[in-house]
């Protein structure tokens, strides 16, 4: 799932797909999820969810080996694939065999730290980030009833998810988020493995992807899709 913040972006803005491909043989399914403002929740996450039950159905005709099939989603299609993850969860599958979570965006309400010590630095600022997820729940950011599959930081109960990935820059804005979340998945007996990589900006994998922190977060993030698989 691409990321873009739930408003921008689609197959081809996932750069580091074809290289996932190529190291693990794996078969990459891109969905094309509607975005909001046209398509607020729950487009994006149902849409993800039929094509998450579309790849179980016809996974023999497509060679994947349908106990293995891993969701990938940075940004805001981490939001989407941790959303998808609760709803297949809920609706008794399909079964999803991990997740992986690369600096997600997680939680609608911005009241933690992180979100106000980097509310207007980095180069994903609040200022975007608020409209963003009102796009995204049709005005109702901050609101108590927000769907765990909209904003997943809302859930409370994250057990008998699969083993998930996350990482996220120490100096983002969705730092806190992150760590809150893999907390959370902790709290529920999930096995997770989180990286907070020090002094950090959002995607700076993407955009500084030859310095030696985003060389090193690529590597650690391929050995654990390859434990993980």
């Amino acid at each position: 799932m691409h990321g873009g913040g739930m408003i921008l972006g689609n197959r081809f803005t996932f750069g580091d797909a074809l290289d996932w491909v190529k190291e693990l043989r794996a078969i990459l399914v891109s969905v094309e999820y509607r975005m909001p403002p046209e398509h607020p929740h729950p487009a994006p996450v149902e849409d993800c969810y039929a094509g998450l039950k579309w790849i179980s159905e016809h996974a023999s005709e497509l060679g994947i080996n349908e106990v293995r099939i891993m969701t990938v989603g940075p940004f805001g299609g981490g939001c989407v694939a941790a959303g998808l993850a609760l709803l297949a969860r809920d609706r008794g599958g399909p079964r999803i065999h991990a997740q992986c979570l690369p600096y997600p965006m997680l939680d609608d309400r911005m009241e933690n730290v992180s979100s106000k010590q980097y509310f207007n630095i980095g180069k994903w600022q609040g200022g975007i980030n608020e409209p963003a997820w009102n796009f995204l729940l049709d005005g109702k950011r901050g609101a108590e009833d927000v769907s765990i599959y909209a904003a997943p930081a809302r859930a409370t109960d994250l057990s008998r998810l699969p083993p998930t990935w996350l990482d996220v820059g120490a100096a983002e804005l969705f730092r806190d988020e992150v760590v809150a979340y893999a907390s959370k998945l902790w709290e529920g007996g999930v096995q997770a493995e989180l990286h907070v990589w020090p002094g950090c900006w959002h995607a700076f994998d993407a955009y500084a992807p030859d310095s030696a922190l985003s060389r090193l977060s690529r590597e650690t993030r391929m050995k654990w899709m390859k434990r993980v698989l």
